[in-house]
């Protein structure tokens, strides 16, 4: 499988009144096109700092970031909220990316006319975003970011806004998009079984500043949608390991 991003010895320091802050350390990975890589560790350890370095909303003190895309690459970023517009429909909800990068033509409006249809949101193209459900609406927040046609999407605990049912049916909502889709994936959570039910691939970092401790291939039996995966005779195995790295003390 070809690379497509190659990152090398990231550092970022944050300057404080008390002095300089080290969030990241060293931290070096090669994602394969068409990856998911997940990554996780404690709570401020400095996991979503990597992906707003990625995408370029931080600068990053020292490394080397390497895309193998277009020049400059394209990032899809995707946050914890929805974001979506509620005076914009959920078409032009969906066009904003296009609209905002001067991309916005016939063409690529038809395709997300169509992304819509595919996923199901084709009768609500015209309706707004209070008349649907926050798994519909985290649906529409993705689509919308695939409509750019990223290179890379950047999910940042995409589903920590919902409750624990709509968090399951839309984690295999959005798995079953991105794997059709055949798009690569570098997302942070803190919820293990949604890394391990979803990832080829987990990163487990250290306390801040972060570092890379372990990277797990994730190989399950019967790989299928994430609800299927946390059925896996090595799920809990994975569990149990990746649990035992975060060294989270209650």
């Amino acid at each position: 499988m070809d690379t497509i991003l190659n990152i090398k010895n990231l550092k970022k320091n944050y300057h404080t009144l008390e002095g300089e802050v080290e969030a990241v350390s060293n931290f070096s990975l090669t994602v394969r096109k068409g990856e998911f890589v997940i990554i996780v560790g404690p709570s401020g350890c400095g996991k979503s700092t990597i992906l707003s370095i990625l995408c370029g909303l931080e600068q990053k003190s020292e490394g080397s970031i390497e895309y193998n895309t277009n020049n400059p690459p394209i990032i899809g970023y995707m946050l914890q909220q929805d974001t979506l517009f509620p005076w914009r429909t959920i078409l032009n909800n969906c066009l904003l990316g296009l609209e905002i990068t001067n991309q916005l033509t016939g063409e690529k409006k038809e395709k997300a006319i169509k992304l819509l249809a595919k996923y199901g949101l084709q009768d609500f193209i015209n309706h707004y975003p209070n008349a649907l459900s926050g798994g519909m609406r985290q649906r529409v927040a993705l689509i919308r970011t695939l409509a750019i046609n990223p290179d890379i999407l950047l999910l940042d605990e995409p589903f920590s806004a919902l409750d624990y049912q709509t968090r399951l049916a839309v984690s295999d909502d959005v798995y079953r998009i991105i794997k059709k889709e055949k798009k690569t994936v570098i997302m942070v959570t803190h919820d293990l079984a949604e890394a391990i039910s979803m990832a080829d691939r987990i990163v487990v970092l250290s306390k801040r500043p972060a570092t890379i401790k372990r990277i797990y291939e994730i190989n399950l039996t019967n790989k299928s949608t994430p609800i299927k995966n946390r059925k896996a005779k090595e799920f809990a195995s994975y569990y149990e390991k990746i649990w035992k790295d975060l060294d989270v003390h209650v």
